[in-house]
């Protein structure tokens, strides 16, 4: 037994409850949660481990299985994958998993120039970088579709989640149901990213990548599907309950969800672009919640990142104002704790810096002459999972 199951935060025994200063050895050497290996006493660990050992079983096993299959951790973006999992010190209880092999596109699927190499090639020196485009009405026909596609492939990823599925299978889903419908799914391969969206579970606040865990009771996940269709691309993503959910996390990706809302409500032309951060800022502080500074809205269109920038945070330094024809996306991150963030050594998965969980929300807007359209907005298809959105109660 390891001294130092109370070095971060006190921990109750795992077999009695009473407070916990032992740690599992064999649990630190895998890497498992703290919570299911801290014990009170050297009786109760040996009491527990006729029990306790059949999880260091199933993750020997899982780990074997997984390693002959192809299956590894990620490392640097995507570039590289290890065997081990690697070495850190995570915020919160959630660890990576090995990855699956990168999917496959079909030849006669039309591509983003990373498709291939990973390296978007017209993006970073475009100078939509430094000015909003105003999209033409025919770019403005096929981002609507585009966008549809984009929900109706992010409400099928929705429809399977339950506990015991893995984010790889929502992945595998998204991928699949993208390539039905003639897309390309946008994060594949863009800056190496190696799956088709990215799914964010509990304290990462974005950029999660689908793995072999298998999604357990009461977790949060986010959804961020973005499509590449007929030259454009649509990006959207919610945070959905995974069964049975503790009251403050849904609190916290209810008051998200109106976050979002009620930036959405302000889009018209004539708004400055840093309003938004005002917006989202006072409703989430209402709450005793936080705003992620770290990463922003943008423009979108046929590059899947370009200007504005639209900051979800207040006095933010945006410039620009809104003008009938402009898309861009807002998804606002907001965490039960701190803002900070930090970075897994995947050099992708954002968690918070204090390991308490996060939620996020997106949707693609087009700026009319009169208003906002939400070009990904939901559809009378789309899964009823939030209570508030039902008949009778209030939104």
């Amino acid at each position: 037994m390891e001294k130092g199951a109370s070095e971060s935060s006190p921990l109750d025994c795992a077999r009695c409850g009473k407070p916990a200063s032992l740690q599992c050895p064999k649990c630190a050497q895998l890497k498992l949660p703290r919570e299911a290996a801290a014990f009170c006493s050297q009786d109760c660990f040996k009491a527990a481990w006729a029990s306790h050992k059949s999880v260091h079983t199933k993750v020997d096993a899982l780990t074997s299985q997984l390693s002959q299959e192809g299956w590894k951790y990620c490392l640097k973006k995507g570039r590289t994958r290890t065997m081990e999992l690697p070495r850190f010190d995570w915020t919160g209880p959630l660890r990576p998993f090995p990855i699956s092999k990168m999917r496959l596109v079909p030849d006669g699927i039309e591509k983003p120039d990373w498709a291939l190499d990973g390296i978007p090639k017209i993006e970073p020196d475009s100078d939509l970088q430094k000015r909003v485009e105003i999209k033409t009405p025919e770019q403005i026909e096929r981002m609507r579709e585009t966008c549809r596609i984009a929900r109706e492939v992010l409400d099928a990823g929705a429809r399977i989640i339950k506990p015991g599925i893995t984010t790889d299978e929502i992945d595998r889903v998204i991928h699949e149901e993208t390539i039905a419908r003639g897309g390309y799914p946008s994060p594949l391969n863009y800056h190496f990213f190696p799956k088709s969206c990215c799914t964010s579970v509990n304290e990462v606040i974005c950029h999660g990548i689908p793995d072999a865990r298998k999604l357990e009771d009461g977790d949060i996940v986010n959804i961020d599907v973005t499509v590449y269709y007929k030259g454009v691309h649509g990006d959207l993503n919610d945070t959905y309950f995974v069964g049975n959910v503790d009251e403050a996390s849904k609190q916290l990706v209810r008051c998200t969800y109106e976050c979002l809302e009620k930036a959405i409500a302000i889009v018209k032309p004539g708004v400055r672009f840093r309003e938004v951060g005002e917006v989202i800022s006072r409703h989430a502080s209402m709450s005793g919640l936080s705003v992620v500074k770290s990463y922003c809205g943008h423009g979108i269109g046929e590059l899947f990142h370009c200007a504005p920038n639209i900051p979800h945070y207040s006095r933010n330094k945006a410039v620009g104002i809104m003008k009938a024809g402009q898309t861009f996306t807002i998804e606002p991150m907001i965490n039960t704790g701190l803002w900070r963030d930090r970075l897994w050594p995947d050099e992708w998965t954002a968690v918070t810096a204090d390991g308490k969980r996060s939620a996020q929300f997106e949707h693609t807007l087009l700026v009319t002459e009169t208003g906002v359209e939400v070009l990904t907005a939901r559809l009378p298809s789309s899964p009823d999972v939030y209570p508030w959105l039902k008949p009778g109660v209030s939104k």
